[in-house]
């Protein structure tokens, strides 16, 4: 089934819903501090198996103690998608339980 894009105004209201998060080139987009390197990369993994339950995949970069996260649907042409906006909220709510902020 195709997944059709999100209107700009669609997209403002779900960001008001997902705090950190930012439109930026046309993709979602957050960046995660954490306390610790090793807390980072088990985010890292905890988003990677979120991601592979949705079928859904983001840009995922591991710094030293950062998550950054960028995310647009490719077979919607590179727009967001309420995938794109269940991926963040899903990625919002585990962040918390590994100490990002």
């Amino acid at each position: 089934m195709p997944v059709e894009p999100q209107s700009r105004q669609e997209i403002e209201e779900r960001l008001t819903e997902l705090p950190g998060w930012s439109l930026e080139d046309g993709r979602l987009t957050r960046v995660y501090r954490l306390g610790s390197h090793f807390a980072a990369t088990a985010m890292v993994v905890h988003i990677a198996q979120v991601q592979e339950e949705l079928d859904h995949h983001s840009d995922l970069t591991l710094g030293y103690n950062t998550v950054s996260l960028a995310v647009h649907t490719h077979s919607a042409g590179g727009a967001v998608t309420a995938k794109d906006v269940e991926l963040a909220r899903r990625v919002q709510d585990l962040a918390a339980g590994h100490g990002a902020h």
